[in-house]
Formats: C-alpha cells, structure tokens, sequence
C-alpha cells in the first residue's frame, strides 16, 4: 500500500522537475519564428514557478500520508508535522528525522514551509517612492524560487522518500 503512495509521491515531483526544466528553455522565438513578447515569457516562467511549487507542496503532504499507511493507519490524511505525530507518535523515525528537519533553518522542509506561506499569501503592496519618503531599509525577499533553489528541494524531497520506501520495503 505504502508502494502506492511512493509512485504517487514520486510522480508529483517528476511532473515538478518537467515544469522546472521548462523555465530554463522558454523559447525566445515562437515555432513559426516570431518572437515571443518578454511579457508572455514572463508569464510562462511564473506559472512553471508557481506550478512547480504546488507539486513540490502536494508531494510533501502526499509525503506524510505515505508515512502514515506505513504504519498501518489507512484513513488518516496528517496536513502537517504535528498531525502525522499525533498519528504515528513523535517516538518514529521518520517523524524525528522531520523534526530535525523542520528545526534546521535551510532545510527543504523548511524552504517548503517558507514557499507555502508566500504562494499562500498575496504580493505585498509597494508605496511608490519620491525624495521625501526614501528611507534604508532591508527588503524581505521572501523564499528562493529559483529553479535551482527548487530543484535542490526537490531532490532532497525525492531523496528522503526514497530512502524511507526502501528502509520499509526491506522489512
């Protein structure tokens, strides 16, 4: 059953590397040679990014879900850490390596958390600037939603759900 949940797991984050493999080839030029206004290429690398990000999301509540049939559970459906603790228990593996995880500042689940509260949210509204309101201050960036920030959290994704299908499917 948990096999199940892998190849689902496993499938979300493929279909999220695709997406992420096309920000780095958005043509310039249609297929008929016109070329394609820098808006609509924006546009295109914006709904790649954003797509990316809900699969990267949904592969990690998939992730928990995965977890929790492991264990034998069949209907529970945790949305977060503390969910899957109040499952499974905070004795398991896989819960304490979460937790380490989540306590660890540059993690991937960390940078899922960050990614999550800012897909979650709507743009900050930006005063416009004239001489008399110019005042220094440090601009919160939010998450790194580069491709390559995503693919890095990707395959740490990829690589802990690996090795837990293959840590349970040796018992």
């Amino acid at each position: 059953m948990a096999s199940q949940w892998h190849s689902l797991v496993s499938q979300k984050l493929f279909l999220a590397r695709v997406l992420l493999e096309q920000i780095g080839s958005l043509a310039k030029t249609e297929d008929d040679g016109r070329p394609v206004p820098e808006g609509e290429r924006t546009l295109r690398r914006e709904a790649a990014t954003q797509g990316a990000i809900e699969l990267l999301l949904r592969s990690r509540k998939l992730l928990l879900i995965m977890i929790v049939r492991l264990y034998q559970d069949r209907t529970g459906e945790p949305a977060s850490l503390n969910e899957l603790a109040s499952l499974v228990g905070e004795d398991p593996n896989e819960v304490v390596r979460l937790r380490e995880l989540e306590n660890r500042a540059n993690s991937w689940w960390n940078h899922l958390d960050q990614l999550e509260m800012s897909q979650s949210r709507p743009a900050a509204t930006r005063k416009t600037v004239s001489t008399e309101n110019i005042i220094a201050v440090s601009a919160d960036t939010g998450p790194d939603r580069s491709a390559a920030a995503l693919k890095d959290t990707l395959g740490a994704l990829k690589n802990f759900t690996d090795d837990l299908e293959e840590q349970h499917s040796e018992w």
